[in-house]
């Protein structure tokens, strides 16, 4: 006898659906999925840690270097992101997935390679980041558009905000994780006459590779629902991500909460960017502390999506959304002052929290205000902003560190997204009140 997976709006039988904070992981297809890139994401934390202190390393604690691997990463996604949510609209999403994490690990494995031989230079950082980025333009749309055909649509921001815990929610472990291998794996390296620092970013960055193992077989074993074929698919590419674009700008709700979001992304310094810099030059932390540091930020994502997942349907988005942007850019005001590791710690957590409820709502309103058929085209706008608009924001930044500080300059960034969410709050009573 077969059994069949359940599919969307079908929960597993015996799943306990007393706990509503999780209830999105009843269903059988999203569970998997959500399990095994919880996995993944841990590694890829881990690779994001190394390589800024790779980058660091190997530049002589350059801000301006880290910016540019930011920019590299950016460029591919301003080229590629509305062609991967185009191209994930088109064909089946499984698939596509398969491929990407295929490549994603083999470029995690080349980075891990070339560091062990000692053959790294940071040219070769700059463009496995543009190669990387290009990969996940296709990865991201295709992930996102892929959620809502796995749970019910009253379970959908549920569903998003356990999701949110797949990346953000690893920092918590991965670079906790990667502090710790970088010091076991260094203090190897010089007990065997190696070059210890190399060897313990190679190690990150192998591991990573490795962790792509478990979503490959998930997403061998995992049977999606068919999505109906539809004239939009087949309409010409240029023409299919024109009508994405134009459905958002008719919209009386998403500009204006992509620019709230789009200005947290742009003018908040990533925490790739400003922990290292403010660990090794304001701080003076040693490589574990700077891994607490990563991980306060992502305990911080995890207790902001289980905060989020437990208000279940919430009526007033708006409100969340703005007032979550609002405790986000007081956290990072707190944080560009602090000088001692507790207070930055907390800071870090509350920034977590606030993040994840500006992201989890956004990435709803725009999973639920477009034709089902358009979802990853305008989710390409949600990975076009976390992965280009942000690491374009850090090349600008990474300058301004260098020219004014990190305090000075992570001050100002806190200063014009408060203003621009003030601004929202009191002007515009659409994106208030949405629901």
């Amino acid at each position: 006898m077969t059994t069949t997976l359940p599919q969307q709006g079908t929960p597993s039988s015996g799943s306990p659906t007393r706990f509503k904070t999780f209830r999105a992981l009843r269903y059988r297809n999203f569970r998997l999925l959500w399990i095994s890139l919880i996995v993944s994401s841990v590694g890829t934390w881990m690779q994001i840690v190394a390589q800024s202190l790779l980058v660091l390393a190997i530049t002589n604690h350059s801000a301006f270097a880290l910016g540019t691997v930011s920019l590299a990463q950016a460029s591919s996604f301003f080229i590629f992101a509305f062609i991967g949510g185009s191209v994930a609209d088109r064909i089946d999403k499984r698939r596509l997935l398969l491929f990407t994490q295929t490549l994603s690990m083999l470029l995690a494995a080349l980075l891990g390679v070339l560091t062990l031989t000692g053959q790294i230079q940071f040219w070769m950082v700059v463009v496995i980041a543009f190669c990387s980025g290009t990969v996940l333009s296709f990865d991201q749309p295709t992930r996102s558009a892929l959620v809502p055909t796995l749970v019910p649509r009253e379970d959908l921001m549920n569903a998003i905000s356990l999701q949110s815990i797949v990346f953000n929610g690893s920092a918590f472990i991965g670079p906790a994780l990667a502090g710790i291998m970088i010091g076991v794996l260094a203090q190897a390296g010089h007990a065997l006459g190696l070059h210890g620092p190399l060897i313990g970013y190679a190690g990150n960055f192998l591991l990573n590779a490795v962790s792509f193992l478990g979503v490959l077989v998930v997403l061998f074993l995992l049977q999606v629902p068919h999505d109906a074929e539809t004239s939009e698919r087949r309409a010409p590419l240029l023409s299919s991500i024109k009508a994405s674009l134009s459905t958002v700008r008719r919209d009386s709700v998403l500009p204006w909460v992509l620019s709230g979001y789009g200005i947290m992304l742009f003018f908040g310094p990533s925490t790739s960017l400003i922990l290292p810099i403010f660990a090794t030059q304001i701080l003076h932390l040693t490589d574990a502390q700077l891994g607490l540091l990563f991980s306060a930020s992502g305990l911080g994502t995890i207790l902001g999506a289980l905060i989020v997942a437990s208000l279940g349907e919430v009526k007033k988005k708006g409100w969340l959304m703005l007032g979550s942007l609002l405790i986000w850019a007081g956290a990072l005001l707190l944080f560009a002052f602090s000088t001692v590791f507790w207070l930055s710690l907390l800071t870090l957590l509350i920034f977590g929290i606030a993040q994840n409820g500006v992201g989890a709502t956004t990435i709803t309103l725009m999973q639920t205000r477009v034709p089902p058929q358009m979802r990853g085209r305008v989710m390409s706008l949600n990975t076009l902003m976390i992965m280009g608009i942000r690491p374009l924001g850090d090349f600008p930044a990474g300058a301004a560190i260098g020219l004014i500080g990190g305090p000075l300059t992570v001050c100002v960034s806190s200063l014009i997204i408060g203003g621009y969410t003030l601004f929202l709050l009191l002007t515009r009573p659409t994106v208030r009140d949405v629901v």
